[in-house]
């Protein structure tokens, strides 16, 4: 067990690293709070100063994670002044973020996180609080709730392609693949027709 005494700030942010590759190796179900601690170097009764249970520690990683994700995505694009730059620096941001932390991608949209009644919640607020950052960048003239819907789309486009990438074990150019999905995207956004009751005056 580790022998140094870190502040409890620094500590927490150590059992969450440590237990984030216990959970991505061995699924919730497989890791025990037991397994947790010996990977954190730490006791169990330190464990359990700061997180009372199992699933108080998972929902606290599933939070970590989804901060990360959304904070690398929204910082991306406020640099950003025109909707095409946004969009491919939002994905840019996105498929880095999943090249650089393949345990995060599977501990937030993996089965535990998405089937479990205890979990789903949490991940589709993450979902949702990411869509939500998109909506000001889709520049097309529609209705508040389907301009809210594609952004969804947008989201599940992104996911859907990083879990191909990750469960064929493909390495990747984050770059490169953002660079395509991006035109994918913006392609799309850009061809509706504004004829349609979804949207009105073209870009």
């Amino acid at each position: 067990m580790s022998s140094t005494r870190l502040p409890a700030i620094e500590r927490r942010e150590q059992i969450l690293a440590c237990a984030l590759e216990v959970f991505a190796r061995s699924g919730f179900h497989g890791a025990s709070m037991n397994d947790v601690a010996e990977a954190a170097g730490v006791t169990k009764p330190v464990l359990y100063q700061h997180f009372d249970s199992k699933q108080e520690l998972f929902t606290a990683l599933l939070d970590e994670v989804g901060h990360r994700m959304h904070t690398a995505i929204t910082a991306a694009t406020s640099v950003e002044s025109d909707g095409r730059s946004q969009t491919v620096a939002g994905f840019r941001a996105y498929f880095r973020w999943v090249a650089d932390d393949h345990d995060g991608f599977r501990l937030l949209f993996g089965g535990t996180a998405r089937h479990e009644d205890a979990f789903s919640d949490r991940v589709r607020r993450i979902t949702s609080e990411v869509a939500t950052a998109i909506i000001p960048l889709i520049a097309v003239d529609m209705p508040d709730e389907h301009r809210r819907t594609v952004a969804h789309g947008i989201v599940g486009l992104a996911e859907g392609v990083s879990r191909r990438l990750i469960d064929h074990g493909d390495d990747f150019d984050p770059d490169v693949i953002a660079t395509v999905v991006a035109g994918l995207a913006w392609g799309g956004l850009r061809s509706i027709d504004q004829s349609s009751p979804v949207g009105a005056d073209a870009l």
